[in-house]
């Protein structure tokens, strides 16, 4: 088996052991492959090489389908972390705060927005904040198994169809997976959301307008670590966010 190797000296702490629970809580769903951890240390992991090819728009509706079935193995709370880790993680260079609420309104605005309101400097961050507390965008749906950082690179498509790696992964709200994937699009998008769409039990009538309320997040991450535009995008995507229910 060929072997793919990631080595960063001085990585912080967890950080690709957290990455490693995280691909195995993933695949352990047996939903959607997700990269085999061969081997990991404090500034390594190793990984099964995952052959590439081209999407095609039936492999991405089987990743739609799949992707449902990964959701709905659930997780033990809104913000938990995966299974066999019990600390916070990341995403990219940032850090992921990875602990449990009742509802995803809580969790969202406690451990997503809140930790990035001293450098967005926006009243809309707050009141958007004060309305995910109340509960004003919480739906009956379950904790969804995530991957939590699901941008077109880190989707793969292989052979055999598609494959998932360098994972944020929690528990969590399905449109976040979505949103994600939709932020800076991927092959076939309309395809995945639509079989998802299809397959899925849980996602709110609504759901189509919520993408930019999922996407204040990673908006806010990317503000932080590459600046540019970011930071209007979060705060459109926060303004959107306060129109809807």
């Amino acid at each position: 088996m060929e072997i793919f190797r990631k080595q960063r000296r001085g990585a912080p702490a967890g950080f690709f052991r957290v990455e490693a629970a995280g691909l195995r809580w993933l695949d352990a769903a047996g939903a959607v492959r997700a990269a085999q951890v061969l081997g990991v240390g404090d500034d390594f992991i190793e990984l099964e090489h995952l052959p590439t090819t081209f999407a095609t728009s039936e492999a991405a509706e089987e990743f739609g389908r799949a992707l449902v079935a990964l959701h709905d193995a659930g997780a033990p709370a809104f913000g938990s972390p995966p299974a066999g880790w019990d600390a916070d993680g990341f995403i990219g260079d940032a850090p992921l705060p990875l602990r449990g609420e009742a509802t995803w309104g809580t969790f969202y605005a406690r451990h997503r927005m809140r930790p990035y309101l001293h450098a967005a400097h926006s009243p809309v961050f707050e009141r958007l904040c004060d309305r995910l507390e109340a509960g004003d965008f919480d739906d009956p749906a379950p904790p969804a198994r995530l991957h939590g950082d699901l941008w077109s690179g880190n989707l793969l498509w292989t052979p055999s169809g598609a494959a998932l790696i360098d994972p944020a992964a929690h528990g969590g709200h399905r449109i976040t997976d979505l949103a994600m994937l939709a932020l800076f699009g991927a092959p076939y998008l309309d395809r995945v959301l639509a079989s998802y769409a299809e397959a899925s039990d849980h996602l709110p009538d609504d759901w189509r307008e919520l993408i930019p309320l999922h996407q204040v997040h990673p908006l806010l991450v990317h503000a932080v670590l590459f600046g540019g535009g970011y930071g209007a995008q979060a705060g459109r995507a926060a303004s959107d966010a306060l129109t809807r229910r």
